[in-house]
């Protein structure tokens, strides 16, 4: 079993910045990888970004170049630096994480962004 906690959301200005931290917990050393999912009202749940143990990482192409991906294995902890963000980054985020061929979901986390 692995446990995620998502934190950082809320609410921020079109251009401005957040930071979202996912914390694992459990048996966190099977983990493969890691990801931001996001869904926004009425719309599927996307892949926002993910990274594997060995620090692969993968974006969704609108977010390239804005957000970025990183792990602290120490801390067992995930983060999304989110920048540059636009209205329509406007979602509820959650944390995933894939360990033993099962997937895991955090509680999510919302994110707005005002125009």
């Amino acid at each position: 079993q692995v446990q995620l906690v998502e934190s950082g959301g809320g609410l921020v200005q079109a251009g401005g910045s957040l930071r979202l931290s996912c914390a694992a917990s459990g048996r966190i050393v099977s983990i493969s990888v890691m990801g931001w999912y996001r869904q926004a009202p009425g719309k599927q749940r996307v892949l926002v970004a993910s990274i594997t143990r060995n620090g692969g990482t993968y974006y969704l192409d609108s977010v390239k170049g804005r957000f970025a991906i990183s792990r602290d294995n120490a801390k067992n902890t995930m983060y999304l630096q989110m920048n540059s963000l636009k209205p329509e980054d406007t979602a509820d985020y959650y944390c995933n994480a894939i360990s033993d061929f099962y997937t895991y979901w955090g509680q999510g986390t919302q994110v707005t962004v005002s125009s």
